[in-house]
């Protein structure tokens, strides 16, 4: 890039490096061991080291999918890696083959959370974000009503026990954000609405303001809620101290952002505007990752190849640009603070 930006306002900015894709780039073998390139570095370290190169705006923070499966030597390699670049790092915790909102899987659901948070404990990880209020493209049904109420009470009972049995009390992490997904991939927790209740529930039984929710431009406006709509969910979140991290990314397609419509500029600037707004992810996912097969099915539109001859690591940069410019002219306008 033959410009450098300064990012201006007090915000963080970075990546979720999905654009690495998920097989061949984030996801531990059956033995824990993480991919790597062809000089036998971390996939994502060198990824992260690319992009790092290529994005005309110095990143602060990246926040790694973690899986609990993944070898303790391996994560500190990755986490060693990804400080050399002078990066902040969060996890966002991955859950698998398990329900949370069905009282059968609680143990495994719960053994899978406390292993990532204790790892998160381990090495000094600040913000811990995650989906696991709800199994990803499971056959359940959409649950509604006094199923849904109970729906949130058993994941409240699931994080509950995982926040005690990790040890998060006094420990390093300051806040849990927690992910809502679209219609399809997730079945109850498919808005901002649904989302936001668990969280008020879950921080109801805390005492305290720990969880957040993660407002993904995405998931908004995939979610059938109209911009308005997340719009004043938005404001009424921040104004109740549960607004978290944002998610930059494009609805349905989630590549290029320029494929967004409008819902990341809309509701990047109702974050700002509640003074809430403190991280900030470009998101955009490879058309061809196979781990997102299912995902091709439900929506074709995510298989859409949105680079224009780009690859994704410039893709992805030119993200960071747009991103960047937007937060340095909401501090122009005034609505964010240097």
């Amino acid at each position: 890039m033959s410009a450098r930006i300064t990012l201006k306002p007090k915000v963080q900015l970075g990546v979720v490096p999905t654009h690495l894709k998920f097989v061949g780039g984030l996801v531990p073998d059956e033995h824990g061991k993480f991919p790597r390139d062809a000089n036998g570095e971390l996939r994502i370290v060198s990824g992260m080291r690319e992009l790092c190169a290529a994005s005309p705006v110095k990143m602060t923070i990246v926040q790694v999918p973690f899986f609990a499966s993944a070898d303790a030597g391996e994560v500190a390699e990755m986490i060693e890696g990804l400080k050399a670049l002078d990066l902040e790092i969060h996890f966002i915790l991955m859950v698998g083959g398990a329900n949370p909102m069905n009282p059968e899987d609680e143990d495994a659901v719960v053994a899978q959370l406390v292993t990532s948070v204790r790892a998160a404990i381990t090495h000094g990880i600040r913000h811990i974000s995650s989906t696991s209020i709800e199994e990803w493209m499971s056959s359940d049904c959409r649950r509604d009503g006094t199923d849904f109420d109970a729906a949130i009470a058993q994941n409240v009972k699931v994080h509950l026990r995982a926040h005690e049995e990790a040890g998060l009390e006094g420990s390093c992490v300051e806040q849990w954000h927690i992910e809502f997904l679209r219609p399809g991939e997730f079945k109850t927790f498919t808005n901002a609405e649904r989302g936001w209740a668990f969280v008020s529930a879950m921080n109801r039984a805390l005492g305290k303001k720990y969880f957040k929710l993660l407002v993904d431009a995405a998931h908004c406006g995939d979610s059938g809620l109209s911009i308005a709509e997340n719009e004043e969910l938005i404001a009424r979140m921040g104004a109740a101290g549960e607004l978290g991290i944002f998610h930059a990314s494009a609805k349905t397609t989630r590549g290029c952002l320029t494929t967004d419509d409008g819902w990341i500029g809309a509701l990047l600037t109702a974050a700002a505007k509640t003074g809430e707004l403190r991280h900030v992810f470009v998101e955009l996912f490879d058309h061809e990752d196979a781990a997102l097969a299912q995902l091709r099915e439900l929506e074709p539109g995510h298989g859409i190849d949105t680079r224009d001859g780009r690859s994704y690591t410039e893709t992805t940069a030119d993200g960071l640009a747009d991103i960047a410019h937007r937060l340095n002219n909401l501090l122009a306008r005034g609505i964010l603070k240097a």
